[in-house]
């Protein structure tokens, strides 16, 4: 029978995740699966755990928890994978604030469902990020996405509101954040042979389709194709970023005059003038960062997910 090692992030969602755990637990008996469940105590707790749970030959390691938890679970993952330890898949059941990982993975939203897709064992072989620069000149794994400019702004504002979840949080923290602080770095932006020169209001390296709990950065995009999907945008005024918001929100920017897309492997993002605050899987990279290279790792690790 497969070992499940379930990490739970308690402050998850502000405190959602904490509060789920009798029902996770029920649910998860319910399937009569063979399961560990461990709180996480400190802040990459959870990669620790991870990883020295894959050492142990576990089969699945879950993030109950937001996005933040399931990055670093998924770093962790990546460490054992280093070591020799690659046969363990990994699930999220998402109990956070934006959950946008676990969505572009292809996880249910819902908790029973989520559970169930555990039991059903169905999985996907992704690709996973590597992005290196900022407080991470090593390297940090994600598999959502970057997001350097406006978005990891509007990210470190949400970070500070306490009570608000999901689209609403973010929504809020954007709308704050046009107001108080933002100034487009200038910035030039390599990607597989193309060089973009210019003051960027924002700049998102797509592994999944959505940041901030509903803003679709990439509507198209497919952790499992081999490609990152980009979506660069130009400086904008402050009444013109109010007036994008909405396109973001269904995902059809693309025809908006200020915005650029593509697809890339590899992409290089140098401040030229000014600096680059940047995140990954809504986890801060830097609050001002000189130059961040992104790469794709083809293929990295297995998912469980949707069952068709």
């Amino acid at each position: 029978m497969p070992r499940y090692k379930i990490i739970v992030n308690p402050t998850s969602g502000r405190g959602l995740a904490g509060k789920s755990i009798p029902l996770i637990e029920n649910h998860l008996h319910g399937h009569g699966l063979d399961f560990d469940l461990v709180l996480t105590e400190r802040p990459w707790h959870a990669a620790d755990l991870a990883e020295q749970a894959a050492m142990d030959g576990y089969d699945v390691v879950v993030a109950a928890s937001g996005d933040g938890t399931a990055n670093e679970t998924l770093n962790g993952l990546m460490r054992a994978r280093l070591k020799g330890a690659r046969k363990t898949a990994m699930g999220i059941l998402p109990v956070g604030t934006g959950n946008d990982f676990a969505y572009g993975i292809g996880v249910p939203m819902d908790l029973e469902a989520g559970c169930r897709a555990l039991a059903e064992d169905y999985r996907r072989t992704v690709d996973i990020g590597l992005v290196k620069g900022g407080d991470y000149p090593d390297g940090r794994h994600f598999g959502n996405g970057v997001g350097i400019g406006f978005d990891a702004a509007a990210g470190f504002v949400a970070a500070k509101i306490r009570w608000l979840r999901g689209l609403l949080l973010y929504l809020i923290a954007a709308l704050e954040t046009v107001f108080i602080y933002y100034k487009a770095p200038a910035v030039n932006i390599e990607y597989d042979g193309q060089t973009i020169e210019q003051s960027s209001l924002m700049i998102s390296v797509m592994n999944g389709q959505r940041m901030g709990g509903g803003f679709y950065m990439a509507p198209q995009g497919d952790p499992g194709d081999g490609w990152f999907d980009l979506c660069i945008a130009a400086e904008a005024s402050k009444g013109r970023i109010l007036q994008l918001i909405p396109f973001f929100l269904k995902g059809t920017q693309a025809g908006q005059p200020e915005i650029k897309t593509g697809r890339a492997r590899a992409v290089t993002v140098t401040a030229l003038k000014g600096t680059l605050p940047a995140h990954c899987d809504g986890e801060t990279l830097c609050y001002a960062g000189n130059e961040l290279a992104i790469t794709l790792l083809p293929q990295a690790i297995e998912f469980i997910c949707h069952k068709p």
